[in-house]
């Protein structure tokens, strides 16, 4: 109240989101609607439609549902078109195979699968005007007077919050944590790609196709199109001169369709990243007004397929934590929540990755023996702290 009583004007909270990939979208969106203003600066000078699928499980749609936002409006989550889950042997035969039905009949949902960069723009579309500033890296966060500045090449912003979602090489996080050890190379590499609706053979089925030291996966997508990847063991930098002899060399001898679709792909639009992980759990996953999100927060190999979905777990509890007048408080209940269960995570996917990339015959045939021998409800229960593990915690401050 003022000297004449009446009530002073509530100043409106700012936040910085360095980074616009699906964590960093997902926070800014959750902000916006608690009120917040919200400033999204990223790197690239506009989004890419270049890219690989993401397949949304249990817990990041109900993440999503706590913000009012509906990723796939149209895709009417189809059975048996969202999820990885089926295994195969190189020679067709299955190892394990999962019914959506009964995914769905667990979990409340089935998954949804779709292209990144549909994801990332139906995210953007929901943002105030003038949230997005392509073409704007963050290159320091410093803190002064009760507040954090934002330091970019177009000039500073002072915030009451940053979120740093600048990915797995995350500046921000090697200058805030420069004792942490950084990356592992997981020993693999991947080739990801999307084949446009009407490009692939028709009836093809979610699954991923364990061979020794190599895999290759296909998820359906809920745009009528196909996302297609593979992975190899092999020296980290290793860049083949011609991609698709290259995965012709050791994929076109595999079950149908994997020839077929090999033959279909157009390789300027197959991404390689060799696939790393933190070799160590940050101490927390906030420091002074940052938090950290996503990749940048606790990289891990996407052999669960959690990465993306982490992510918008981040940016939901983040977002709900910072509806509380504390923003302090506030980031250290986030780190409180999030960190034990991402880092459980990242463990998991990284001993999941060794698994499946197994190269000698005799552990290949002993893992697949094992997988086929496995009850039905073993391979449910392993994913009940996955899918079901997504919660708000009560607000601090």
């Amino acid at each position: 109240m003022n000297a004449g009583g009446r009530a002073m004007p509530v100043r409106q909270r700012h936040a910085v989101v360095a980074g616009a990939g699906i964590g960093g979208l997902t926070t800014a969106l959750a902000l916006a609607r608690q009120g917040w203003k919200v400033t999204v600066c990223e790197r690239a000078d506009g989004p890419s439609a270049v890219g690989a699928g993401i397949v949304l499980a249990p817990n990041a749609l109900r993440a999503f549902d706590a913000v009012g936002f509906d990723p796939a409006p149209e895709a009417g989550r189809p059975p048996g078109t969202a999820m990885a889950m089926g295994l195969r042997r190189p020679g067709g035969g299955w190892l394990d195979r999962a019914d959506p039905a009964v995914l769905a009949a667990r979990y409340g949902r089935t998954p949804v699968a779709l292209h990144r960069s549909a994801l990332t723009a139906a995210l953007a579309a929901e943002l105030p005007e003038g949230t997005l500033r392509y073409g704007t890296a963050v290159t320091a966060v410093d803190e002064a007077d009760g507040h954090a500045v934002v330091r970019t090449a177009s000039g500073d912003l002072t915030a009451d919050a940053v979120v740093a979602a600048d990915g797995i090489h995350s500046p921000l996080r090697r200058h805030r944590f420069p004792r942490h050890p950084g990356l592992r190379y997981s020993g693999e590499t991947a080739w990801r790609t999307v084949l446009p609706a009407g490009s692939a053979p028709a009836g093809i089925e979610a699954a991923e196709t364990w061979g020794r030291g190599e895999r290759f996966g296909t998820v359906p997508l809920a745009d009528g199109g196909l996302y297609a990847y593979a992975t190899a063991v092999v020296p980290e930098g290793y860049r083949p001169a011609d991609v698709r002899t290259e995965l012709l060399r050791r994929f076109g001898t595999w079950h149908h369709p994997v020839p077929a679709l090999l033959e279909r792909i157009d390789p300027a639009r197959v991404l390689q990243h060799d696939l790393y992980d933190l070799a160590a759990p940050l101490p927390r996953l906030h420091d002074g007004r940052t938090a950290w999100i996503g990749d940048a927060a606790h990289a891990m190999t996407p052999n669960l397929g959690q990465g993306g979905c982490q992510a918008v777990e981040d940016a939901v509890v983040l977002a709900h934590l910072l509806s509380g007048p504390d923003v302090p408080a506030a980031l250290a209940a986030y780190s409180r929540a999030r960190l034990a269960r991402t880092d459980a995570i990242r463990v998991r996917a990284r001993r999941a990755g060794r698994v499946a990339a197994l190269g000698h015959p005799l552990a290949a045939a002993a893992r697949d023996l094992a997988f086929r021998a496995l009850p039905a409800r073993a391979s449910l229960r392993a994913l009940d702290d996955l899918f079901d593990g997504f919660t708000l915690p009560g607000r601090a401050g």
